[in-house]
């Protein structure tokens, strides 16, 4: 006898894997597909046929604010004021459904911090693919900015590659890392889409995310952290007035910040400056014990002790910071 419910699934996909031969999924060819799979299922709409097999921008989805704060509480070392910023900004920006400006963050920090970590974090939580997404773009500046005489030609294509992607997906993440490395100027040619403007040239950038990643400021909040260490105030004493005035100014003033004399920061179109704060050794055993845990390994104290007295750690007459943070966690343990 047949039975409707699981033909017509398999004929769908069928149809569809068929479909897959066509370059570039032809639209017609795959409207096509998916109405002959419609009308073979019964019950699922077109859109979300199409979205069981092909990525599709859901700008309307919610974000899941409870799993994004399990996941930065639970992976994410030495970071409450990362922590409790991002999940504030994400979940604001997600809630309100007419936003005035694109969503703007700039994480600061030495290398090992989390940084990177966290931007991963944030595009699985917005697009299940992550960094594979086709609708979340990474920038590293020393790949494809690498030349001063050609900035220039750099920010007409980052005009027309942002332009071109949000037009495709008005939810778009855009990370660029490395921004201490990005020549002066490359980063103001997007400066028009992150403004208070409703279109620009006929797009909305306004559900965009941007997410700038920079070693500059380190110094300046490395000087903070130490001076509440040294006044004998836990680092969970320090908040993002303590570090987000002095960090702004500090990367406006650096030429090797990527927003030397910005108009990104004069105009106020960063929402906010978070500050990643330098990992202490009992933070370091914390992410040899995540790493072992993923790589399906039993925890071992002795090895983890081990690995984090490896690292070394600054200043030299307290040694209390990691100079690499975690970065290289992963390296060391492969040793044990």
């Amino acid at each position: 006898m047949w039975r409707g419910g699981r033909l017509g699934r398999g004929a769908a996909l069928g149809l569809l894997l068929a479909v897959h031969g066509v370059a570039a999924f032809e639209p017609i060819s795959v409207g096509i597909a998916i109405g002959a799979a419609s009308a073979l299922t019964g019950y699922l709409s077109y859109t979300d046929l199409y979205c069981r097999f092909a990525e599709c921008c859901r700008e309307e989805q919610r974000l899941n604010a409870s799993a994004l704060k399990l996941e930065l509480e639970e992976k994410l070392f030495g970071q409450h004021l990362a922590t409790e910023v991002i999940l504030k900004a994400l979940t604001g920006f997600k809630n309100n459904k007419n936003p005035k400006k694109p969503l703007t963050l700039s994480l600061h920090g030495w290398a090992g911090t989390g940084k990177n970590f966290v931007s991963q974090i944030v595009a699985e939580n917005l697009h299940s693919k992550g960094l594979k997404s086709n609708f979340v773009h990474l920038f590293v500046s020393t790949l494809h900015f690498p030349h001063e005489q050609q900035i220039k030609l750099y920010q007409d294509q980052l005009q027309g590659w942002i332009r071109g992607n949000v037009s495709a997906c008005a939810s778009s993440v855009f990370i660029f890392d490395e921004m201490d490395k990005l020549h002066p100027g490359v980063i103001d040619a997007i400066k028009p889409f992150l403004d208070y403007y409703e279109e620009v040239d006929g797009v909305s950038y306004r559900k965009a995310i941007f997410i700038f990643l920079s070693n500059a400021g380190g110094d300046l909040i490395t000087k903070i952290a130490l001076d509440f260490w040294r006044a004998g105030r836990k680092r969970e004493d320090i908040q993002l007035k303590d570090l987000e005035p002095v960090l702004s100014v500090g990367v406006f003033n650096n030429k090797h910040s990527g927003l030397w004399h910005s108009g990104l920061i004069d105009r106020n179109l960063i929402d906010y400056f978070i500050p990643f704060l330098p990992l202490e050794y009992r933070h370091v055993k914390m992410c040899v014990r995540a790493e072992m845990r993923a790589r399906g390994s039993a925890i071992d104290e002795d090895i983890v002790t081990r690995v984090a007295e490896e690292m070394t750690f600054f200043p030299k007459s307290e040694k209390i910071y990691s100079d690499k943070g975690c970065k290289t966690v992963q390296s060391r343990l492969d040793f044990h």
